[in-house]
């Protein structure tokens, strides 16, 4: 297991951390103040939304590798599926295509699905999960041409009605295993999986399918299911067994924090909020 108590290069921010996945949430900062920030901090890698690159994609990821940032994936696509995502089929698939075509420009290598949960008029989730297994099947050919990963991320079972059909590894493991195809595999987030007493097994089989791993904490308090998660060492996950997990498994990548918190975090100035960042990072994962 890496030790990160007196290097934190592997660690990447995602910029959701701040704020940046919801209009008019956080202070604003631009993609470019927030690389300046994680650079002069020696924070190794940077994730960001699609909304942030509004047409820039080429641009900022050019600018964050001048600063010695990497990018390390980008949020995300689509919901494939439910009562979130587009009715219109083809809709879907184009938006698909032009995340992938994001991250290929900002030079993201991993590109997260998440994939929307049960579809109108069924009912559990065995039929979604088929039109999800569809979708994505159909949507490798182009990751494939523009050298981009696609990383399933099974979200908490809290989410399964509108934001996710897709809630174990084990489930999303399933369906790399369907699909097999070597540009798919799996996010490991924290936050969605810490519960699963199944988890070690199934980040075992996981093994080089592993393209991410987020970091943040589960809060025993939550207020807020989708948008009060916990920094580093605030909650009750076993941050370090599942990493500890996640490394013997073969994963040697950035650690991503991640963190939704409307009502903490997302107060704060951000410079304070990626300083208590660094320093959890260094001392409780």
């Amino acid at each position: 297991m890496r030790d990160f108590r007196h290097d934190h290069t592997a660690l990447a921010l995602n910029t959701a951390t701040l704020g940046h996945n919801v209009e008019g949430a956080g202070a604003g900062w631009s993609p470019e103040r927030v690389i300046d920030a994680c650079a002069e901090r020696g924070i190794g890698g940077i994730v960001f939304w699609r909304r942030e690159l509004a047409g820039r994609a080429a641009a900022i990821g050019d600018y964050a590798r001048r600063s010695g940032i990497e990018v390390v994936g980008l949020c995300r696509t689509p919901f494939l599926v439910g009562p979130l995502a587009e009715r219109d089929g083809t809709a879907i698939a184009d938006d698909f295509r032009r995340a992938i075509d994001q991250a290929a420009a900002v030079g993201a290598p991993v590109l997260t699905i998440v994939t929307g949960g049960v579809a109108p008029g069924t009912k559990g989730m065995g039929e979604s999960l088929k039109i999800v297994a569809e979708r994505v099947a159909n949507a490798l050919p182009w990751a494939r041409e523009a050298g981009v990963k696609l990383a399933l991320e099974p979200l908490h079972p809290v989410y399964g009605g509108n934001r996710s059909c897709l809630v174990t590894t084990r489930e999303a493991l399933d369906l790399c295993d369907w699909i097999d195809d070597e540009a798919l595999g799996v996010a490991i987030d924290i936050y969605h999986v810490w519960w699963d007493g199944d988890l070690p097994r199934q980040i075992t089989r996981a093994g080089r399918r592993i393209l991410g791993f987020h970091l943040c904490d589960w809060l025993a308090d939550t207020a807020d299911v989708l948008l009060d998660r916990g920094m580093m060492g605030d909650g009750v996950a076993d941050i370090r067994g599942i990493r500890a997990a996640v490394e013997a498994a073969g994963y040697r990548s950035f650690c991503e924090v991640e963190i939704f918190s409307a009502d903490n975090w997302w107060k704060r100035d951000p410079a304070d909020v990626l300083d208590v960042m660094v320093e959890r990072f260094r001392t409780v994962c």
